[in-house]
């Protein structure tokens, strides 16, 4: 049950921290000079994490493995990253800013995961979808 919900437990940790630290990085920070050095310091823990997790292959091995998707992970990476910094500096509330774009990503992969990865959708699962997308217009109506 543990390792069921630690990744989740991770995600929310991490995004939390994520963008309470997006939300206080200095105006005077080059928004791309930020994220690279907030990059370096991802690869630095990385690094320290492949040397402990036993789970896959090598650096080297995960290198040859890899296909288009880690390209497009490290360019999607880049683009919220940038994204989001400039959403905070124009102003945007850290409460509206994550709400408003998860809802919108989410809604966007749905037609992917059932066309492109032949996921199922619920009845359940699309009451909620549109529970969440009344929530996104009532947060961003003025």
């Amino acid at each position: 049950m543990t390792s069921h919900f630690l990744p989740i437990a991770m995600v929310v940790f991490g995004g939390a921290l994520y963008h309470v630290a997006q939300k206080s990085v200095p105006s005077t920070v080059n928004p791309f000079a930020a994220i690279i050095i907030a990059y370096a310091i991802g690869i630095s823990l990385g690094v320290v994490g492949l040397a402990f997790d036993r789970s896959g292959g090598s650096l080297l091995d995960s290198v040859k493995d890899s296909n288009w998707a880690v390209v497009a992970l490290g360019a999607g990476a880049l683009i919220i990253e940038v994204g989001f910094l400039l959403a905070y500096r124009a102003g945007w509330n850290l409460s509206v800013a994550s709400v408003m774009t998860n809802i919108s990503v989410a809604v966007i992969l749905i037609p992917i995961g059932m066309f492109v990865f032949k996921e199922r959708l619920s009845l359940r699962s699309a009451a909620g979808i549109v529970c969440c997308l009344l929530g996104l217009y009532l947060i961003t109506k003025k």
